[in-house]
């Protein structure tokens, strides 16, 4: 036995290995139980100590994730099969020494997650992001890569932009270890459906492959879906980019035992949802559409501090307000422009973001750049110590998209002609297309060579980038006949809390926000309200009952326990500052018409009427 070993790695480095070429071998025998198995050839070892290490961070994701953590049963051999020490000389990174020029690592993988960072095997899938499935080698960064799998499942076909061998169905190459590591695969029994886009006389096929329980008629009506949004998202920068082998693909699984989350890579994005298409009342487009505007605005439209990608360390920016919340302002605006959301649908939409702006707490102590900044902590970073994120933070994707909102309204007002797409476009013509990386100066000096004004380019940065100058939505929606009312003026209102009941004592189990009246009555997670007012509470209902004795402006008291210690304090109501984005009142002029138009293109709605009327 040890003989075939010997021979069969001598035949492998022979027969399959450029020189300098590593090549890496997945099996699945044990997907029941989550398990690969993978071994990574380096041919051509130079240094006489092999430095092999997992990935801590993945394309996407600004904070460190361990992947070495699901990795065990870790071996090696020289090219003839005899076995080499492998020593691990801290957390994340092995040495190999006493090799004779090529080294073959071999180790066992547990997955159990599918998402747009992690990867899972089972009997259905081999879900693969690649920084948390394979290890590399350091010096090697630049070799090709060849990557062989065998299925667990014969019926098992592949969806990544890996490049496939000629002739064979589980062969892939990729040119380095950055493309490799950006390049996400999913093993299963998808469905595909392709079409082409030509743009600038260039003809590239987008692919959506889906795994999913669904039938044929929904991935056929989510296949339109996509084609349209993707239609709308070309005419905002005017081409499409050029992907590395002529295609993009949209890796997609939609079933029960997946996490929601969606990951841009440079030629194809993972999409993922526990839902079905269906049921989700094809929901998912929101994910495809914020995904695919990536592949300009984050992949070709690349911060400079993100260049290149760290993958053994945090990755900061001060520009994710635009790179992640700029892409979160058009993801749903190119959904009401391709038609697939009606008015009614987007005002609801533009409520969430007016109300996320105003009155989250983060943004009293972070402006969008430091929210940027703070991504190496949030971005699916784990700690085990409470925080006061609640408070003191905001997400880059709420806020920027908020900021998007505002400066694209900004321009269509004072720059008739003009509009946040010229913004994007120009960041496409002069970083975008060439890849060449941008700063937070370029970022602000492009604003001033779109809108033809540098003073209100840097005053916009300056007060909504740079600073935390609150934004007055109500009168940059007017221009479109929109308004901004507060949804109820007339209920008592202190505050979201939300209680744990243990027994009858209700526990509060969320964080109190600042300036909230149950924030300035001290009130904090983990207090147990005894009573407000007259009235004790003992259950959700109680506690609504005695809100609804009370009207803003009014004052009662509050008594609560705060560990062990029994505090009495005046509460004053106030009214539930939640306001919403609706239509004004009076007949819409032309103009705030044909801005609304502009803006979010013809109303669905609208059109149908009309054709009915004419029937």
């Amino acid at each position: 036995m040890k003989k075939f070993l010997i021979l069969s790695f001598a035949m492998l480095s022979n027969a399959c290995l450029a020189k300098g070429e590593t090549l890496y071998q997945v099996s699945f025998d044990n997907a029941v139980h989550h398990e690969a198995r993978i071994s990574a050839t380096f041919t051509g070892v130079e240094n006489q100590v092999l430095e092999v290490q997992m990935s801590r961070a993945s394309p996407g994701r600004y904070a460190m994730h361990e992947f070495i953590k699901n990795v065990y049963k870790v071996s090696a051999v020289n090219s003839v099969g005899q076995p080499l020490t492998v020593k691990r000389v801290n957390p994340y990174q092995w040495h190999i020494e006493d090799h004779d020029g090529e080294v073959t690592l071999s180790y066992t993988l547990f997955g159990d997650r599918a998402d747009g960072t992690y990867s899972q095997i089972d009997r259905t899938h081999a879900h693969l992001n690649m920084p948390a499935t394979f290890a590399w080698a350091t010096g090697h960064e630049d070799r090709a890569i060849r990557v062989e799998f065998t299925p667990f499942n014969p019926r098992w076909k592949v969806a990544t932009q890996l490049v496939k061998e000629d002739g064979e169905n589980y062969v892939f190459t990729a040119p380095n270890l950055a493309y490799f590591l950006d390049s996400p695969v999913e093993l299963s029994d998808h469905q595909v459906r392709s079409w082409q886009v030509t743009s600038n006389g260039q003809t590239q096929t987008i692919n959506l492959a889906v795994h999913h329980n669904g039938t044929d008629e929904d991935l056929d009506k989510y296949t339109d879906m996509a084609k349209a949004v993707v239609s709308e998202q070309i005419k905002v920068f005017g081409e499409l980019p050029t992907f590395d082998y002529g295609e993009y693909t949209f890796i997609a699984c939609y079933l029960p035992h997946v996490k929601g989350d969606g990951m841009e890579h440079r030629n194809s994005t993972i999409l993922t949802n526990s839902t079905s298409l269906d049921e989700a009342e094809f929901g998912q487009l929101g994910t495809l559409s914020h995904e695919f505007f990536h592949a300009w605005n984050v992949e070709r439209i690349r911060p400079a501090e993100l260049e290149p990608f760290n993958f053994i360390g945090a990755n900061m920016t001060s520009n994710l307000w635009l790179a992640e919340g700029f892409t979160t302002y058009y993801d749903k605006l190119m959904i009401k422009r391709a038609n697939e959301w009606d008015e009614t649908k987007f005002l609801e939409h533009l409520s969430s973001i007016v109300n996320q702006a105003y009155y989250q707490r983060g943004r009293l102590y972070l402006s969008p750049e430091g929210a940027s900044q703070m991504a190496t902590f949030v971005d699916a970073g784990v700690s085990v110590d409470r925080t006061n994120y609640r408070n003191n933070y905001f997400s880059y994707y709420t806020y920027g998209r908020a900021m998007g909102l505002a400066l694209d309204l900004k321009i269509r007002t004072l720059f008739p002609g003009k509009s946040l797409d010229n913004y994007m476009r120009q960041l496409w013509l002069d970083f975008g297309k060439s890849e060449t990386p941008y700063t937070r100066d370029d970022a602000r000096l492009t604003l001033g060579k779109v809108t033809g004004d540098q003073a209100f380019a840097d005053k916009f940065f300056a007060d909504h980038v740079y600073g935390q100058v609150k934004v007055d939505f109500d009168a940059l929606l007017a221009s479109a006949g929109l308004q901004v009312k507060q949804k109820d003026e007339e209920s008592a209102f202190l505050g979201k809390v939300t209680f744990n009941f243990i027994g009858k004592d209700a526990m509060v189990n969320n964080t109190i926000l600042v300036n909230s009246p149950l924030y300035k009555a001290g009130v904090e997670y983990g207090d147990q309200i005894v009573k407000l007012g007259r009235r004790t509470i003992r259950s959700q209902e109680l506690w609504q009952k005695a809100l609804d004795q009370f009207k803003p402006g009014e004052t009662t008291t509050i008594e609560y326990i705060q560990r062990g210690e029994t505090v009495k304090q005046p509460i004053t109501f106030i009214a539930d500052p939640a306001v919403e984005v609706s239509v004004i009142d009076d007949e819409l002029t032309d103009q705030q018409i044909n801005f609304k138009t502009a803006w979010l293109g013809e109303d669905k709605t609208s059109q149908d009427d009309n054709i009915e009327n004419e029937r």
